[in-house]
């Protein structure tokens, strides 16, 4: 009996032994499928990212591109920019820069696109690349509402004027002759302070772009007017980096396929409230 009992604990123990064997190899060939698996993943994920473009904009200028209440970047061209960055399959990231180091930031590296109400001139074709134009616009002269000295541009004799420094406004104050009448220009680093000195009264007008105008318009009723008289009229851009032409050229045929898709469209009655964008 004893040697009945022995034998069949050997027996169990034989088969417990095989059993974990297979077990193992078992547990093991799940090991090396799983790790299979998750590194074809891993690939396919990286694979599938998407390359960055990075676009230099200014942060405070509405409504092309600014911050909302929540300090994120929101604005006619942020939405522009995303939806073509889409179209060439990539993603576009935002990088707030000085806008008066705008073309060293381009020419450097450090940003592959200036798209931010960009004004296209003679002079900055010199240092970049430039898309088709995609939005007209121009430059005005606003002062506060209840001003009845500034009726016209001829009224800017003796008065100060702010504007942006290095801008497209202080070009067109710079290229009519009423700039050697005004008494003082004072510049500064975006249009939000000028706009205040403006209520302040530190100065007596600002020019300013046509669009940027209208938004800050709509938004404080009554506080400020825009004289019938423009500066000068001009067309937005986008800036490339010189030698760059296949990024141009890639950047030209999304902006061409919004227009042709209705993209554009939707994008600028969003913040326009009508089709804008230059055809």
């Amino acid at each position: 009996m004893k040697r009945f009992a022995f034998g069949l604990l050997m027996m169990v123990g034989i088969l417990a032994l095989i059993s974990a064997c297979g077990t193992s190899k078992t547990e093991e060939d799940k090991t090396d499928s799983t790790s299979g698996t998750t590194d074809t993943a891993t690939e396919g994920e990286d694979k599938a990212e998407k390359e960055t473009i990075i676009i230099g904009i200014d942060d405070k200028f509405a409504p092309m591109g600014f911050r909302d209440e929540k300090n994120e970047i929101v604005g006619f061209d942020i939405d522009y920019a995303r939806a073509a960055a889409e179209h060439m399959g990539m993603e576009a990231k935002f990088q707030p820069i000085d806008w008066k180091t705008k073309e060293t930031e381009l020419a450097s590296g450090r940003i592959d696109l200036i798209w931010n109400g960009y004004t296209i001139t003679d002079e900055r074709k010199e240092k970049v690349l430039f898309t088709k134009p995609y939005l007209r616009n121009a430059q005005v002269v606003a002062t506060l509402a209840d001003n009845e000295e500034i009726t016209k541009l001829a009224d800017l004799d003796g008065k100060v004027i702010g504007l942006q420094a290095l801008s497209s406004a202080s070009d067109a104050l710079s290229a009519d002759p009423v700039h050697e009448k005004v008494k003082d220009i004072t510049e500064f680093a975006d249009n939000v302070l000028a706009l205040t000195d403006l209520k302040t009264g530190r100065v007596d007008a600002v020019v300013i772009d046509e669009v940027v105008i209208d938004y800050y318009m709509s938004k404080e009723e009554g506080t400020f007017k825009v004289l019938e008289e423009s500066l000068a009229p001009e067309e937005y851009g986008v800036g490339v980096k010189k030698g760059n032409e296949e990024l141009l050229e890639s950047l030209q045929a999304a902006l061409d396929a919004m227009n042709e898709d209705g993209t554009a469209a939707e994008i600028s009655n969003k913040w326009f409230g009508e089709d804008k964008v230059v055809k």
